[in-house]
């Protein structure tokens, strides 16, 4: 769809997704139920598409990926040398949270690796969960965008070196803080929330802290509200 102005057509900008697909294992009391396409990539791709919003995908797999059909609108970087990252979860009445692992992991996403576009994209999603994105990536992605929205589990997941038992540093240690006041939104979960100062944040980027069922929350330097959340099919 195009916009009219003065009878002048405005091509809507793309937008930039960075981030690795993976393939997903759930596991529930050590039975495995399903194996699926994961990486918040793929998720968030299949939103754009429905919404008709033009936009170009980075995201790196090895040759064994299991999901190109899936992926054919918005084809991954093929890395030969390289593995689909993979990640256990698990379920089970005897822990209520889910408990992840990343059994493997692909090569991260390097700045080359994003296009240069000119004109500029009107908006980057940084959107990794494997610990693909590098601190230069995002830095690469806020001088070709006019806005990057940024997913807090690409900045602070750290994987055990043993199992790949998937924890949590302070945004502070992460190696991103220095770059958060380019960037336009910060994107946590209620339990990631935790691992960031919301009250100093919100004074360098605008926070948004999800909480499921509940909807979300907004925090912006000059103020603060909730969004309810909807149904949805």
């Amino acid at each position: 769809t195009l916009m009219v102005t003065d009878s002048k057509p405005i091509i809507p900008r793309r937008g930039l997704v960075v981030g690795n697909y993976c393939h997903d294992v759930l596991h529930r009391d050590g039975e495995t139920v399903a194996e699926t396409l994961g990486g918040a990539a793929s998720f968030i791709s299949v939103i754009l598409d429905a919404l008709s919003l033009p936009f170009h995908t980075v995201s790196k797999v090895g040759p064994n990926f299991a999901y190109t059909a899936d992926t054919s609108n918005h084809p991954p970087l093929i890395i030969p040398t390289s593995q689909t990252t993979l990640f256990h979860a698990h379920f089970g009445s005897g822990h209520p949270d889910r408990l992840l692992n990343r059994v493997r992991s692909c090569d991260s996403i390097q700045p080359t690796d994003l296009p240069d576009q000119q004109p500029r994209f009107g908006f980057g999603l940084a959107v990794g969960v494997g610990g693909e994105i590098l601190p230069e990536t995002v830095e690469k992605m806020l001088s070709i965008c006019d806005h990057v929205f940024v997913d807090i589990q690409a900045l602070i997941r750290r994987f055990d070196n043993i199992n790949g038992r998937v924890s949590h540093v302070a945004l502070r240690e992460s190696g991103f803080f220095h770059l958060l006041p380019r960037v336009a939104f910060l994107k946590a979960s209620a339990d990631e929330a935790v691992f960031i100062d919301v009250e100093e944040v919100r004074k360098l980027c605008c926070v948004v802290v999800t909480h499921g069922k509940d909807g979300c929350e907004v925090f912006c330097p000059n103020g603060a509200f909730k969004v309810a959340p909807f149904v949805a099919d």
